[in-house]
């Protein structure tokens, strides 16, 4: 039995694992992760990890974490944690600030040795003190007791150090409560093709677990309060894996097979990776020698009839931008998924920023414009990947989807839905019948929202040729003519900022009466929602709002944005939103709330940030 006196209960907690690269910190949040949403917990995370391949082993620059929360009204990972689980000196000093004042450090005291320090650059053979640590430390012999549990599993050495993420799994499970059956599973399903591996881990875990119930007399425990689901099927998803759902959810929906051109580029190669184990539904995947080829073997997937996909990060959107010109003047439906993180050129591979907004707004040569959308969360992947695909098919055009590092590699909890909550995608198909009757031409369009008509190769009657060069906007035969391309010019704007009519209008949040619009897009908004919601619990009076529509915008942004005396923008960048939203309405007051250090806000961070802006006189 638990001790009530150590049993605290909490709406959610927030749990860092961190350890070396090699030392599995990323798969044990995972399991930790899956098995509180099977549950029914609310789940976020954010896996944080070195760009380096291999540091050092035990050096400052190796360390990799991993923060997850779980419980009710989860919309971020947290700012600080509950518990810590540090698996070396490096670790708990890169990593000790993070912890609540009251909270648990689990350390590896087996990796604590003299030598272990000095690879850390400890000055003193007291980490704890020469920090100034003030929460609970459980110094736990990790790799002893992982080394005692599979002293006859035959395994050799090393294999058995492997090992020591899931004793630590273990003892979580059990200062949290959770099952360790769920926890099972996912290690037999990773280790069906080496049941050594997965008996070996079963062990470990469980030695973990009983390790917890040894020891719970001296440190806290946790119980999770949680509201009624909903019911359904629930799994924790990260973004990477939602958005290439959503595509073949929008493939299913469309009736048009799915092809994904692309190349290689952290953090957006997961997308490739899940796409190409889904032939059984009819995917096509293929690696591509560049991001050139990537782009330009989706635009002849689209020729040929294909809902076509391409994606990349920041650098490969660069490269991509003469082929998505391409596909703008053709006026074929493209997706291009840009999975930002920071930059200039290479930059921080591994880390999050928002600062390729200009670039996919603006990002090509000539007149070039394109639709731009950006999903908020990890589950919502699933959903703007799926609208962005609609978005294409059904207006003929590119259209940008842009997540992020932060909601790419993170994961929430999400309900499967059924396919009836999701809308059938309706191509604008020319029909030989009909191009015989209305004497049909490539950019002959529909009067109301300027969208030309779809013609598959193949198809007899509906012979036709698309290019680079202007065409005229009668015969679609090649034109220089001035006037005609300034029409064409016009058209292809026109036709983008009529999809406004087809998005649906920005929502607001928070105390009506407030003066104030707290506002962001794409993957801030769990940390922009909580901060909002937290200033307005304390009486602040904050309204907030979120766009997942950039290019155009919803219909009544102009009128939400002028009810406010004061628009504060948090992004994760120099302000690129913001100057954008400046332009679109001059007449509208815009402060800016801004951060560029490769990692997401700190609710703490924007709460700062609002009230120096609304104190300000």
């Amino acid at each position: 039995m638990l001790e009530e006196a150590n049993v605290k209960t909490l709406e959610k907690v927030v749990v860092r694992f961190s350890g070396d690269s090699g030392d599995g910190m990323q798969l044990a949040g995972n399991i930790f992760t899956n098995v509180s949403a099977g549950i029914g917990n609310q789940v976020s995370t954010f896996p944080d990890y070195p760009a380096e391949i291999r540091a050092p082993q035990g050096s400052l620059g190796g360390v990799s974490g991993f923060q997850v929360s779980v419980g009710n009204k989860v919309h971020t990972p947290g700012d600080h944690c509950d518990v810590l689980v540090a698996m070396n000196p490096a670790a708990l000093k890169q990593n000790y600030h993070h912890v609540k004042p009251g909270g648990v450090i689990i350390v590896d005291i087996d990796s604590f040795k003299e030598a272990d320090l000095r690879k850390a650059l400890f000055a003193t053979n007291e980490p704890f003190k020469e920090l100034g640590i003030k929460a609970q430390v459980v110094e736990v012999p990790v790799t002893a007791l992982t080394k005692e549990a599979l002293a006859d599993s035959g395994l050799d050495n090393k294999s058995i150090l492997k090992c020591r993420n899931i004793f630590a799994l273990g003892l979580v499970c059990w200062l949290f409560d959770r099952p360790l059956e769920s926890a099972l599973h996912f290690l037999r399903k990773k280790f069906a093709k080496k049941p050594a591996i997965f008996e070996a881990n079963s062990k470990v875990i469980n030695a973990g677990y009983n390790y917890g119930n040894n020891i719970h007399a001296s440190v806290s425990t946790y119980r999770i309060e949680s509201d009624a689901a909903r019911p359904g099927v629930y799994t924790d998803i990260n973004g990477n894996t939602a958005t290439a759902w959503g595509l073949i959810m929008a493939s299913e929906k469309s009736g048009r097979p799915l092809f994904l051109g692309s190349y290689p580029i952290t953090p957006a190669t997961d997308i490739l990776h899940e796409l190409a184990k889904r032939k059984d539904l009819g995917v096509k995947a293929l690696q591509m020698e560049d991001e050139i080829a990537g782009v330009c073997s989706a635009i002849g997937a689209s020729f040929a009839g294909n809902l076509a996909v391409t994606s990349t990060s920041g650098p490969g959107l660069a490269l991509k931008s003469e082929g998505i010109g391409l596909a703008v003047i053709a006026e074929l439906p493209l997706v291009v998924i840009d999975v930002q993180r920071g930059g200039p050129s290479t930059g921080l591979p591994t880390k999050t920023e928002q600062t390729d907004l200009m670039q996919a707004l603006y990002g090509r040569n000539g007149e070039s414009p394109l639709a731009v959308v950006a999903p908020s969360t990890p589950t919502d992947c699933f959903k703007m990947a799926f609208e962005a695909c609609r978005i294409a098919i059904e207006h003929m055009t590119p259209v940008i989807l842009l997540t992020d590092a932060f909601i790419g590699n993170g994961s929430s909890a999400w309900r499967i839905p059924d396919s009836d909550e999701y809308p059938e995608i309706k191509p604008r198909y020319i029909s030989a019948e009909k191009a015989a009757e209305i004497d049909w031409r490539p950019y002959m369009r529909d009067d109301k929202t300027k969208v030309r008509y779809w013609a598959i190769p193949g198809s007899e009657g509906l012979t036709h040729r698309l290019g680079g060069l202007e065409k005229d906007y009668n015969t679609g035969a090649i034109s220089t003519d001035p006037v005609n391309h300034e029409r064409m010019v016009y058209t292809r704007r026109e036709k983008i900022a009529r999809i406004a009519d087809d998005i649906p209008a920005l929502e607001v949040l928070g105390d009506e009466e407030a003066e104030v619009l707290l506002l962001g897009w794409g993957g801030t908004y769990g940390h922009l929602r909580t901060a909002a919601q937290d200033m307005c619990a304390e009486g602040r009076k904050v309204a907030f709002t979120h766009f997942r529509y950039i290019n155009p915008l919803p219909a009544n942004t102009g009128e939400v944005l002028r009810r406010y005396k004061k628009v504060i923008v948090a992004e994760l960048n120099t302000g690129q939103f913001a100057d954008y939203l400046q332009a679109k309405f001059p007449d509208v007051r815009i402060e800016r709330i801004n951060k560029v250090q490769g990692q997401p806000f700190l609710v703490e961070e924007v709460i700062n940030g609002v009230t120096r802006i609304m104190d300000e006189k």
